[in-house]
């Protein structure tokens, strides 16, 4: 893969990478990373709720019966 950035992305990347004492290219990948990860689609509750309610059946039947 190449990656084409325009002389001033280029500069700020080099800067960047410069101030971090890292490469060009961790700086760049880091950031696609971090990128993939804030716009990974979230997984909707009910399927967490689904997969995940009988590790704590016990505390989740418990606090049905509690009363304020």
């Amino acid at each position: 893969m190449t990656l084409r950035l325009s002389p001033a992305q280029s500069e700020a990347l080099r800067r960047r990478a410069v101030a971090e004492g890292a490469s060009m290219q961790d700086v760049a990948r880091r950031a696609v990373e971090a990128y993939i990860r804030a716009h990974e689609p979230e997984v909707p509750i009910a399927t967490v709720i689904d997969t995940e309610l009988h590790r704590f059946a016990g505390a989740v039947e418990w606090l049905s019966r509690w009363r304020d």
